[in-house]
């Protein structure tokens, strides 16, 4: 994901660099948009002419396969980026496995990535009988590789790596299981990312060394492995690298960390040949995968206009393939309030306080997204009731979970994360019913425990939630309460459904549990909402109740989006 560590520093804005590149000179070489369709690329049009579509709604649940080449070293986040940078832990690593980033950089890692036990059909099976409904695949990340087909990317998993259209294959498997499938894209990232590559050590023995981006042509890869491809086209081209003279590694950082602050959502005014093939290969990606979800990694629509013109030409398309019907998800992460109406929202590793008028998304991860062997030596992993306990609150804010499911370089996921899948699987086999294609109601919760709420503000690996604490939506006339653990009593107390509370008016004639005809025991008091719970379906992680009644879901939020 972007910038997830920075952030807490307050190094990004919306304003971005200025850029002396225009949105009809980048699009200029671009394919034509998709003609007759209603968007046009400026906000009204997309703000007034955009509705969520109902798959969406109704899915609440995805997860992601959050895989590139990074995976390989298992070191985690950000390590195409960090090994460039003299004393983080994917430098140190770097230089144990593989040598100094002088001589062997991220490209030679790229060409690492071969995923010769990677089995999809059996991933998404699994995932699949957790209760996902859509998947979403990586299409490249800040590194710049492209894991699809690219025509207009050398770099790419058909030349490089694996040799397979990654994104291909997924869409493939992921459709005949009657999934619905996205793409998300990271690289707008990479011509600002990936500056420290042509950097060097600042202190140490190989002091003053350039890496590997500072001195590798395509001329150079004649008789190896990269023959034909140009190193320079990876790593993004030299904007603004690491100048001569720096004395010390905090000098050093304090200049990359800048550079992002200035750098981070803009157009770069030195590179728009960057920007041009972005666009290419983002229109590539969109037509010839026609994703029901394109992620963005972007704070706004990235590259300004240019944004604008992709994501007009999405809704365009998308219409054109579903005979007239917009079945399209365009995720953009920090999405100012009078925009919300034109997209869907993302907010990674946090949640809202509120039910947000418009559908909206938080995604997360079972652990780092890009695989770090160190969380599965710690068994540093989410558990399924953290999971599940996100996926109650954010439905009850009339939001949905992406779930990123950590894989190896090999295409594998380990042990530990798939039991973790297996016990989702359990609980979502026999109550997930009560999450599908349901509404926010009145209000979304009651109990003592407050989620945080923004950007990177998840609560971490343990499930803060106890049997108190219970998350509400609504389907058709009932209410579905989610209980969030189990009473030590065997008995669930839902106190905004007191004797006089008003905002649990109406009549309850009938307490069930999802897919079960045989009634609960209830007493409604002035204290609380009692149903006794049968001990037989006994679950730590909680359990859903299906309120039945006269006049319980009148007055819920209006579907407004």
């Amino acid at each position: 994901m972007t910038f997830s560590r920075r952030d807490a520093m307050g190094v990004i804005g919306f304003a971005g660099a200025a850029s002396t590149l225009s949105a009809a000179q980048v699009m200029a070489a671009t394919a034509p948009s998709v003609q007759g369709g209603q968007f046009t690329p400026d906000w009204a049009a997309l703000t007034s002419g955009y509705r969520a579509p109902n798959w969406f709604r109704d899915a609440k649940f995805g997860i992601w396969a959050h895989w590139s080449a990074q995976c390989v070293p298992e070191e985690g986040d950000w390590y195409a980026r960090d090994m460039y940078l003299q004393g983080t832990r994917a430098y140190t690593a770097h230089v144990a496995k593989y040598g100094h980033p002088s001589k062997v950089g991220f490209m030679e890692i790229e060409n690492l990535w071969k995923a010769e036990r990677w089995d999809p059909e059996r991933l998404i099976d699994l995932y699949q009988r957790a209760g996902a409904k859509y998947f979403v695949a990586l299409a490249n990340h800040h590194d710049n590789l492209d894991t699809y087909a690219s025509t207009h990317h050398a770099w790419n998993t058909t030349r490089v790596g694996p040799k397979k259209d990654i994104v291909g294959i997924w869409a493939k498997v992921a459709r005949a299981k009657g999934l619905r499938f996205g793409v998300s894209n990271h690289s707008a990232h990479a011509w600002h990312w990936y500056q420290p590559a042509y950097g060097y050590d600042p202190e140490g023995p190989m002091r003053g060394q350039r890496y590997d981006a500072w001195r590798l042509s395509a001329a150079d890869g004649k008789g190896k492995w990269w023959d034909g491809l140009d190193p320079q086209e990876l790593y993004s081209g030299r904007t603004m690298p690491l100048p001569s003279g720096v004395a010390t590694l905090a000098e050093a950082n304090a200049i990359h960390e800048r550079t992002d602050r200035l750098w981070s959502e803009g157009i770069p005014k030195d590179n728009p040949e960057f920007v041009r093939t972005w666009a290419l290969r983002c229109r590539e990606l969109i037509d010839n995968y026609r994703p029901d979800l394109l992620y963005f990694d972007n704070f706004d629509l990235p590259f300004q206009q240019v944004g604008l013109e992709t994501a007009a030409h999405y809704y365009n398309a998308n219409r054109a393939w579903n005979n007239g019907r917009l079945e399209a998800v365009l995720n953009v992460k920090m999405v100012p309030p009078e925009r919300r109406m034109g997209l869907v929202e993302d907010v990674e590793r946090g949640g809202k306080p509120y039910i947000e008028t418009y559908p909206w998304q938080t995604d997360t991860c079972l652990g780092n997204w890009h695989y770090d062997r160190a969380l599965y030596d710690r068994d540093g992993y989410k558990t399924a009731a953290t999971v599940l306990h996100t996926l109650f609150d954010v439905v009850s804010k009339n939001g949905n979970l992406l779930l990123s499911v950590p894989m190896r370089g090999d295409g594998t996921i380990d042990e530990k994360e798939e039991r973790v899948i297996e016990e989702i699987a359990t609980w979502m086999g026999r109550y997930g019913t009560a999450i599908y294609a349901t509404r926010p109601w009145r209000i979304h919760a009651e109990g003592p425990t407050k989620p945080a709420s923004g950007m990177f503000a998840e609560g971490g690996p343990k499930s803060p939630y106890t049997a108190n604490d219970i998350r509400y939506v609504r389907n058709g006339d009932d209410v579905h309460a989610l209980v969030m653990g189990w009473p030590e009593d065997g008995i669930a107390r839902l106190t905004l459904w007191s004797v006089g509370n008003p905002i649990g008016r109406g009549e309850i004639r009938r307490v069930t549990l999802p897919g079960q005809t045989t009634p609960l025991a209830f007493r409604r008091t002035g204290a609380a909402l009692e149903v006794t719970l049968p001990p037989g379906h006994r679950n730590a992680i909680g359990i859903p109740l299906i309120l039945s009644g006269r006049g319980l879901t009148g007055g819920s939020l209006a579907e407004t989006a």
